[in-house]
């Protein structure tokens, strides 16, 4: 069973691999923060700041985002259906999150198969028109790996629990994952969309001794690209929103003006014809 629960924070939160989340709810005062389970094997439940937030939280899964005010949290991850956040079987910690920002913690294995939590920072800034941003991230028990792409490494001896990130044109990139100086996939090969405007986030997850690794996949737009420029986070949506109001004023006025020039001259000529 999956519940959705407020923390006092007035955040809903959205299950799914493949998740899509806009980067517009952040603001001045506040953060995004979606959990990614990556430990196989353990349903749990995750409390935040004391609340019980995710309820039979499942591996694969991510949720959020959760718009927190900045600030430090306190996570505590539990056994499936614990009474409270006072025996965690993984932390508590402290997410500290800036104002402005993007994140997803996740819960993983570190290289030795050991639980733990990593919180990363995600880049929401602005990409070209035409591109996205694609990063990927290894949370898994495993080795260094490379990443390819058509076969070939585009990233190289990437160790848990870390990240490397690539602009890249929208398409469609058949990605796999090998262990690092090999070409054997591990992972995949599997297609990644890159999507314009779009950060995507692929993380190898699991356990290569278990023989249960695996990817999953994240979507945050960043950006969004016009003709005249990029715009990205919530300052571009204000503009776009300001555009369109002005040019729905513009338009507006320029049709009362047609409109009132029309009844002027339907008036004169009903006077010249009288």
């Amino acid at each position: 069973m999956r519940k959705t629960l407020t923390l006092g924070l007035a955040a809903g939160i959205v299950a799914a691999i493949g998740f899509v989340a806009p980067a517009q709810a952040i603001s001045s005062t506040s953060a995004d923060l979606s959990v990614l389970h990556a430990i196989p094997g353990l349903t749990v439940d995750v409390y935040v700041d004391g609340a019980l937030t995710l309820d039979n939280f499942t591996p694969g899964t991510l949720a959020g985002p959760l718009d927190v005010p900045a600030g430090d949290h306190v996570v505590a991850i539990t056994a499936a259906d614990a009474a409270d956040a006072s025996a965690p079987v993984l932390g508590p910690i402290t997410l500290s999150l800036a104002a402005g920002s993007s994140y997803t913690a996740v819960a993983h294995l570190d290289a030795s198969g050991n639980p733990t939590v990593t919180n990363f920072t995600n880049d929401i800034s602005a990409t070209p028109a035409g591109q996205g941003r694609l990063t990927v991230r290894h949370v898994a028990a495993a080795p260094a790996v490379d990443i390819l792409a058509g076969g070939a490494a585009v990233v190289s001896g990437l160790t848990n629990p870390n990240e490397a990130s690539l602009v890249l044109p929208a398409s469609t990139v058949s990605a796999a994952v090998a262990l690092a100086g090999t070409t054997a996939p591990v992972i995949g090969p599997a297609d990644v969309v890159i999507k314009d405007g779009t950060l995507t986030i692929v993380y190898a997850w699991g356990s290569a001794e278990d023989g249960n690794l695996a990817l999953a996949t994240q979507e945050i737009t960043v950006a969004h690209t016009n003709p005249g420029g990029v715009n990205s986070g919530t300052a571009g949506y204000a503009a776009q929103r300001d555009e369109m109001v002005r040019a729905i004023w513009i338009g507006g006025a320029a049709v009362a003006l047609a409109a009132l020039v029309a009844a002027v001259v339907i008036v004169r000529r009903r006077r010249i014809e009288s």
